[in-house]
């Protein structure tokens, strides 16, 4: 039985236990990176592991989301991550240069080597055909200190793609496919990897879009073969020496398959408020449009701002629509500016933002009340552009610039010929806003800023967990919901007392008042609590607050591991109609906590109603260790 592609990128990194679905397995980390809105707190974690140099083939930190310098906050914390990278062995990406996946696709990425981000859109590295991953900042950490990555073996699911994309249709068409197939949740515990003649016919750029929102679909990762295509775009970047050819075997198994013929295509938009709400582009046909936001890491190659400006060419935004522009990266910012791309975006009425995430985290260009925003983003959850009347659509820049021109949501097929953008045969290279770290970095000093507060830390699980529902949520309650990151918030991504004032707000105005006045307590939820970003504060903050379990309907993977590295119990109801029955203000009891977290099934008790729920503790050995340790830090620092 031969290997398919994600299997040869396991097995060669495999560390500990074995390839069999279901089971915990370890991988040796090649790379990682972080971003300024988990880089901090990732950072002051390693620091306080102790490690003084880290211990992988390369770790780059991105400065791309905290760019709005109202006060000194956020350049605090960018000279705090760029003095400890300089220290302790860590290339430092300065703001300006790009967005972390963006870049690191461009300057770092190497086919058949592991990469894991303090970021969830880090699997956009599949689609150069690496085993890209997602996770807390916690995990990135020890990773970065030379320890392994864990996870539960991933089933692994072939993508046939056959055909080839028609004009004007794109490679976030295939990705919103597959969502409206699969849903937000279709992806837990699962590897997608493409595979097909259709895989072909789309560049790496093309890749790294569906891979990208990939994470959408609640997936461990998204994987590329390693092809002509991948030699081609690393040529292009001066890197040839970096590839690796890599493919599935003709005889490779999969856990399941799903086909999707890209001739069959047609543009397409997600819907407010959820990735995975699809439907065609022609069924919104001659909706009105306030704003048009082209840019994000799913679409913000030079090929997508190249589509733009085509189509923006020789014509001017609808007066009534915003049109904002955000390149990828420095590298895509300079060739536009020299190829003339640049004038004719600028000429229509584009506003240019700088080379970062801005809009697609809420760091800006919130709509107006009640608007309509098409975005070339992966996301659009309530109230994350900023304004949470605002009713934000996924497209192609295909679709949004189209729209921005007409003034309606737009079917790009309507422009008539189609315009061919292609992968340059060589790249605009410039490096010089990639900081490398000292040779020697003892005598380098850390700087911390005043904003910089300790992070908090669980204790050993106590023998008796009880407390009070503080707060009872419904389903699909993101990380934007748990800990808000909105552009006032996230200049306080490393002060975590601050942030608690504002956890789970969205969702429940009360509740850190709450779990002040009771010193703690649960947290109910319903289906895939915790879906979107990998923000580990989402976990920190209820830690400060006292929250001790989370008991929901289902987990996102994220999120879940994020709970226990820091010591929170996570609780699935066995019997769902469990969660209809239980009220806020119930006090809930796990006895015997330190052995019960030892079980797969343990028993809750609601003391106020005096009901027992069955509760499934769906964690490894190691996990339950952790729990018991009170997280993966106190786990580290005992030596287990």
């Amino acid at each position: 039985m031969g290997l398919n592609v994600a299997q040869k990128l396991l097995k060669t990194h495999l560390v500990k236990g074995e390839m069999i679905k279901g089971r915990e397995i370890a991988i040796r980390i090649d790379q990682t990176l972080t971003q300024d809105s988990t880089g901090t707190m990732a950072y002051l974690q390693f620091e306080a592991m102790g490690t003084d140099r880290v211990k992988t083939k390369r770790s780059v930190a991105y400065i791309d989301h905290n760019m709005l310098q109202a006060g000194p906050e956020n350049a605090d914390d960018h000279l705090y991550i760029q003095t400890v990278a300089k220290k302790h062995g860590i290339y430092f990406s300065k703001p300006g240069n790009g967005i972390c996946h963006q870049v690191h696709l461009e300057r770092f990425g190497v086919p058949g080597q592991t990469l894991l981000g303090s970021d969830s859109h880090t699997p956009t590295g599949g689609g150069i055909g690496m085993l890209a991953i997602g996770a807390g900042g916690l995990d990135v950490a020890v990773a970065m200190g030379g320890g392994e990555y864990y996870l539960t073996m991933p089933e692994i699911i072939k993508v046939k793609l056959t055909g080839k994309l028609n004009p004007w249709v794109s490679a976030k068409d295939v990705i919103l496919e597959l969502l409206r197939r699969l849903t937000v949740k279709g992806g837990v515990g699962k590897i997608f990897e493409y595979v097909g003649e259709g895989v072909k016919t789309l560049s790496v750029p093309q890749r790294a879009t569906i891979t990208n929102m990939g994470a959408e679909l609640g997936a461990t990762t998204s994987v590329f073969p390693s092809d002509a295509r991948t030699l081609e775009y690393l040529k292009a970047q001066g890197r040839e020496a970096d590839f690796t050819e890599m493919s599935a075997e003709d005889d490779a198994v999969y856990d399941g398959e799903v086909e999707i013929n890209l001739s069959e295509l047609e543009p397409m938009a997600a819907c407010p408020h959820s990735p995975d709400n699809i439907v065609p582009v022609r069924e919104l046909k001659g909706m009105k449009v306030n704003q048009v936001a082209i840019g994000s890491c799913t679409n913000s190659s030079y090929v997508d701002m190249m589509t733009a400006a085509s189509i923006v060419d020789g014509k001017t935004v609808d007066e009534n629509v915003s049109l904002v522009i955000a390149p990828g990266s420095k590298q895509v910012l300079t060739m536009l500016a020299q190829n003339g791309a640049l004038e004719a975006l600028i000429a229509s009425g584009a506003r240019i933002l700088e080379s970062a995430c801005g809009p697609c985290i809420g760091m800006g260009q919130a709509p107006v009340t009640k608007g309509v925003s098409l975005r070339t983003f992966n996301r659009n959850f309530e109230g994350r552009s900023g304004t949470v009347s605002a009713n934000v659509y996924l497209v192609s820049p295909e679709v949004a610039a189209a729209s921005a021109v007409n003034g309606y949501i737009s079917d790009p097929r309507d422009l008539g010929e189609p315009i061919d953008v292609s992968v340059p045969e060589k790249f605009y290279i410039n490096d010089n806003l990639i900081v490398p770290p000292a040779e020697e970095g003892a005598d380098i000093e850390v700087v911390r800023g005043p904003n910089i507060k300790p992070f908090p830390k669980a204790k050993p699980i106590a023998e008796k967990v009880e407390g009070k529902v503080l707060t009872k949520v419904g389903d699909n309650i993101t990380t934007d919901h748990i800990m808000p990151s909105n552009a006032k918030l996230l200049p306080f991504r490393s002060n975590i007392p601050y942030l608690s004032e504002y956890c789970l707000v969205p969702c429940d105005s009360e509740f850190p008042k709450k779990a002040k006045e009771n010193g703690g307590g649960i947290i109910v939820g319903g289906v895939n609590y915790g879906q979107g970003s990998s923000r580990e504060h989402a976990a920190l903050a209820p830690l400060y607050l006292g929250v001790k379990a989370v008991l929901a309907k289902s987990f996102a993977r994220i999120h879940k591991d994020n709970l226990i590295n820091n010591g929170i119990i996570p609780l699935v109801f066995v019997n769902v109609e469990d969660y209809d029955s239980i009220r806020e203000g119930d006090v809930l009891v796990l006895e015997n906590a330190v052995s019960a977290v030892e079980k797969e099934r343990v028993t809750v008790k609601n003391t106020t109603q005096n009901k027992e729920y069955e509760m499934a503790l769906t964690v490894t050995e190691r996990q339950r260790t952790m729990l018991k340790q009170g997280g993966l830090l106190n786990m580290v620092a005992a030596g287990l």
